[in-house]
């Protein structure tokens, strides 16, 4: 089996997963627990927490823990604009958020908050003039993404930083899901970024595990009342076993990093030169300025499911865009609003690797696909004149 749907399939590092089952299986208290085995746990979580805020490069208090990436993205964006309501109710977004954030959104404008979603060139960037233009005197956040999850444009945070050091008071959220262990974490964390985002199933680590970085002095309403976990922040007993997991997973990604990287960018090299230039394909996800391990294309006439299950069939495993969107009829939104035809945007799949994809297993798709591509080529007339 070949799976280049690594969003969605991945599995834990063995050596994670041993992490987590010595924890699942021990004796532990709740950390919250006043005994010695509550004081045990409560060692461990803050070892945890301490662990991944060094790796960062972050204060071990602005690391709180969640249940994923989805949770992470609703607590920043709706305790921001909660927190800061009578300061101004305008918040700023992009047009192809993940549905974490775009829903947030949304939800916020139901209750009377005013939205700007900022359009995207045809590489699905935003353009820092735009946000520029779009920022007044109620503005208090502004959220865009580092990666985008379905074609792999990375946003020009650092740009978008730089405008924002002229506007201390707006709180600057970045969802950083697709964006850890690809060697580009200095481009999408900066030190104006207040709130960023992680889940941990995107890097071999037990899924419902994610983590928010909150820079100390920001404030957000918490979302959860209960017991004043993760100092009030996230009330709810923590999950100890996928904390150390996650913990553990953060330092393997992080171990050579740029060499991890380089293989999957020759992977998505290799399969790109032999994409290219073929009648009826179109290609979302090129090298410069997106990320190594996310390639997007379609096959023009062939909807994206019909070729997901046709490579399903030769056990080779990919998805139509967002994983999380697979079975919606929102699948293709960052090529819509990127003006993609939407014939061709229903005909996009994505290839997402990680470190343990191979050159080989390129080799295989390359081969499999070749041979469907030639089979609808010739149902389509594609190349003919």
């Amino acid at each position: 089996m070949i799976y280049f749907d690594n969003s969605a399939t991945t599995q834990i590092n063995p050596e994670v997963l041993a992490t987590y089952n010595k924890v699942a299986t021990d004796i532990w208290g709740n950390p919250s627990s006043l005994h010695k085995l509550g004081d045990r746990s409560h060692q461990l979580l803050e070892a945890s927490r301490k662990q991944i805020a060094d790796l960062l490069g972050v204060k071990q208090h602005e690391i709180f823990f969640t249940s994923g990436g989805t949770e992470s993205n609703n607590a920043a964006i709706k305790g921001t604009a909660i927190q800061k309501r009578e300061f101004g109710k305008h918040i700023i977004t992009s047009s192809v958020e993940h549905a974490s954030v775009a829903n947030s959104f949304t939800a916020l404008e139901n209750l009377g908050y005013r939205v700007t979603r900022l359009p995207v060139d045809k590489e699905g960037r935003v353009n820092v003039n735009d946000l520029r233009n779009a920022i007044d005197s109620d503005t208090t956040l502004v959220s865009i993404m580092g990666v985008n999850n379905e074609i792999g444009t990375i946003q020009p945070i650092e740009e978008i930083s730089d405008l924002l050091e002229n506007y201390p008071t707006i709180q600057f959220h970045v969802d950083n899901v697709q964006a850890l262990g690809k060697n580009i974490w200095k481009q999408v964390f900066t030190p104006r970024v207040d709130l960023s985002s992680l889940s941990a199933h995107k890097f071999h680590a037990p899924r419902g595990i994610g983590i928010l970085y909150k820079k100390e002095g920001k404030m957000l309403t918490p979302l959860h009342d209960g017991g004043g976990q993760e100092k009030g922040l996230r009330s709810g007993t923590e999950n100890l076993p996928a904390i150390a997991g996650m913990a553990k997973a953060v330092r393997l990604l992080l171990e050579d990093e740029p060499e991890k990287a380089n293989r999957e960018l020759a992977i998505k090299q290799k399969i790109t030169d032999y994409l290219k230039d073929k009648p009826g394909i179109h290609i979302f996800s090129p090298m410069d300025g997106f990320v190594p391990h996310i390639l997007c294309f379609a096959l023009e006439g062939i909807r994206g499911e019909t070729l997901v299950h046709t490579l399903e069939e030769q056990d080779i495993y990919v998805s139509t865009t967002s994983a999380c969107a697979s079975k919606t009829a929102d699948e293709a939104s960052t090529l819509v609003a990127m003006k993609v035809d939407d014939k061709i945007a229903t005909s996009a799949i994505r290839l997402s690797f990680d470190e343990s994809n191979t050159i080989e297993e390129a080799d295989k798709f390359i081969e499999v696909f070749d041979k469907i591509y030639k089979h609808f080529a010739k149902i389509n007339h594609l190349g003919e004149n």
